[in-house]
């Protein structure tokens, strides 16, 4: 995406974060009086420039999270902080903080440069730079041309587009965006994805981003606060999350896994498994397994092979027998739905797309380096 000519607001958001536009939440609660709070004392610090992603289930405290850094609801309890300045009580306009929404909220009897220039005849800008700054902000945003249009006339992808250029017009401490992509389609949300990700890197700003989509936080995100039940689950890089998942909660919501339950066994050099001896691999337990009661082995399909009998396998590795239910067919890939252990439990691994050498009812073996693995706290 070109950036030429909308360098005075990318300068202007860059100068910002060199100021530093840092958010921090200490001990914050929202308490509806239901069974449990909403947020349930949520304690995060977002650095400025970074892209912080609020990831989880509906209902887990995410957007609420949100509303409460965006001034749009007050904590029962806890303090919110901008730039070190508290602002638990402050009104949502006096944060200064731009807000994408999920419906857009366009005005619809405005035209493009109408909806976009809104927050700045707020601000009594004068005419001549509320023009600048709109011509700049259409560019950004890549829709040049269409100041004239009105909402209606244009597609989802053309309206965020609008909304997006809206929210960061006015040179915001940071942008908070709602699950702003999740009523386009998927190719339209993949080129979206792109671009909020593109002007992310080019302007610099903070970016505080909501999503239930695993794959989106992961494309977008610097880092990514996993939320569940009102509480945040774990928070680190998408590759963090992936790779060293605390819990089993977490482990199941970034990704397939294959799951094997352990009980209250102490986790020691070696573990087992209804009769298999597994070694437990540098680094692969959690700090949150160390100190649980109830522990769980995960394997990811990717790093699960199958051979068709125990001669097969190397010398090594974990292994367990199991039996192949299904093969799909994913493109790049095949996917084995398998039953494993005594006990059956679900299962899957993927082989070469062109491998045509395992079918439904095949009895194997699958198997995996014991680094590979993780022992995480149910």
């Amino acid at each position: 995406m070109s950036m030429r000519g909308s360098t005075g607001l990318i300068a202007n958001l860059a100068e910002g974060v060199r100021r530093g536009t840092q958010i921090r939440l200490e001990n914050v609660t929202k308490d509806y009086g239901l069974a449990k709070p909403a947020v349930d004392r949520v304690s995060l610090t977002i650095e400025a420039g970074e892209f912080m992603t609020l990831l989880g289930p509906s209902g887990s405290g995410k957007t609420t999270t949100l509303n409460l850094i965006a001034g749009f609801q007050i904590p029962s309890e806890g303090s919110i902080f901008i730039d070190c300045n508290e602002v638990s009580m402050l009104p949502a306009h006096k944060r200064n903080l731009g807000m994408l929404f999920q419906n857009y909220a366009l005005f619809p009897h405005m035209t493009v440069a109408g909806n976009i220039g809104y927050p700045l005849r707020e601000r009594r800008m004068p005419k001549a730079e509320v023009a600048r700054r709109v011509g700049e902000a259409l560019e950004l945003v890549q829709l040049l041309g269409r100041d004239d249009a009105y909402p209606a006339q244009l597609s989802g992808g053309q309206q965020q587009r609008v909304a997006l250029a809206r929210a960061i017009v006015f040179e915001p401490r940071a942008l908070l965006l709602d699950e702003p992509l999740s009523a386009l389609d998927r190719r339209l949300r993949a080129d979206l994805q792109l671009e909020i990700r593109r002007i992310h890197r080019e302007v610099g700003a903070t970016f505080i981003f909501v999503t239930h989509d695993q794959e989106e936080a992961m494309s977008l995100s610097d880092r990514i606060a996993l939320f569940h039940d009102g509480r945040i689950e774990q928070v680190g890089s998408p590759e963090t999350l992936y790779a060293r998942p605390e819990t089993l909660f977490a482990a199941r919501f970034l990704g397939e896994s294959n799951v094997f339950p352990l009980g209250d066994d102490r986790v020691g050099s070696s573990l087992s498994w209804e009769g298999e001896h597994w070694a437990t691999g540098a680094g692969a337990v959690s700090d949150r397994a160390m100190n649980s009661r109830a522990t769980a082995l995960i394997v990811r399909p990717e790093v699960t092979s199958v051979s068709h009998s125990r001669q097969e396998v190397p010398a090594g590795v974990n292994a367990v027998a199991g039996t192949v239910i299904d093969v799909e067919f994913m493109g790049s890939y095949r996917s084995l739905v398998l039953k494993l252990g005594r006990s059956g439990i679900d299962g899957r691994a993927r082989i070469k797309a062109s491998d045509h050498t395992f079918q439904p009812g095949d009895p194997v073996i699958a198997w995996w380096q014991p680094d590979s693995q993780r022992i995480v706290a149910v």
